[in-house]
């Protein structure tokens, strides 16, 4: 069984620095999302996991490509990890929403479990949804495995697999780490969702 999962957040896009929210568009690295899958790979080197695996997305798949050259890994692809779908937010910069909607922002900032954004999709769908490939992979062999998953779906993994805080899911939050190890206790693989997320919630 896997015994820790290396979570890897994708490095950034020009949405990402511009203070746009990405969700399910897919666009690739930018010059700065470049350097940071680079330097992930520098931080893997002393130790390199097993496996390498990426969503499907352009930044996480490209963040993958370099990670993968610098450890001599061979990437793979993991389907059904696209990222948090925003609706009709996306493309649009953080504050104009707080402009415009700024009722709605308030809610989806103090408990983004209580509201979603216009035709988005609805955060405890979204974790159902990458609980379910989860728990798919980390049964495949043994050791350590790393997944590369773009912003802010890293949260939401590092959430499920070990209930971290999601903190505010529209900032790559300098105090969150962009490579993360975490052990994947036998508890975890063996206890049920919910009660899985009734720890994550507590």
């Amino acid at each position: 069984m896997i015994e820790s999962l290396i979570v890897i957040r994708s490095g950034a896009t020009d949405y990402e620095m511009q203070g746009r929210i990405r969700g399910a568009v897919d666009i690739p690295l930018c010059p700065t999302g470049v350097a940071e899958a680079s330097h992930a790979a520098e931080l893997l080197a002393a130790a390199p996991p097993r496996a390498l695996y990426a969503a499907a997305s352009a930044c996480a798949t490209e963040t993958s490509r370099i990670i993968a050259a610098a450890l001599s890994l061979k990437p793979r692809t993991v389907r059904g990890l696209h990222n948090l779908g925003q609706g009709l937010w996306e493309g649009m910069l953080v504050d104009e929403i707080r402009r415009r909607q700024p009722r709605l922002y308030r809610q989806w900032q103090d408990n983004p479990w209580a509201v979603a954004p216009p035709e988005g999709e609805i955060l405890e769908d979204a974790c159902r949804r990458v609980e379910t490939v989860l728990e798919r992979l980390l049964r495949r062999g043994e050791g350590r495995i790393a997944l590369v998953v773009p912003d802010p779906l890293d949260r939401i993994v590092r959430w499920i697999v070990a209930g971290e805080s999601m903190g505010d899911l529209w900032s790559r939050e300098p105090d969150t780490a962009a490579v993360a190890e975490l052990p994947v206790a036998a508890q975890w693989r063996q206890s049920s969702r919910e009660e899985r997320r009734l720890v994550g919630r507590a």
